[in-house]
């Protein structure tokens, strides 16, 4: 478990949202093999919208490019392991 072992390059979630997101990530790459991003990426996913509701988006994998419109205070990019995590609810229209 890779937990507390984060490092969070980017955000503009509160710190107890930051925990939780690190700690799914950690608990993601212990159920999921570390190639399979798509996985990891679905699970993290998953458990934002049933915490925070739905419309959450996730990327997980290294040396990627991105740009998007997040809701404010739903932002976080870290890296752990190996692994880039970028996750954010996108903007309600």
């Amino acid at each position: 478990m890779l937990e507390g072992k984060a490092k969070v390059e980017e955000t503009d979630m509160p710190v107890k949202m930051q925990m939780q997101a690190m700690g799914i990530a950690s608990q993601s790459l212990d159920l999921f093999d570390v190639f399979d991003c798509q996985s990891i990426a679905a699970h993290i996913k998953k458990e934002f919208d049933e915490r925070y509701g739905s419309g959450w988006q996730c990327v997980v994998g290294s040396k990627f490019g991105c740009f998007f419109t997040h809701s404010k205070g739903t932002f976080i990019f870290f890296h752990l392991g190996t692994l880039d995590f970028l996750i954010f609810k996108s903007v309600t229209l």
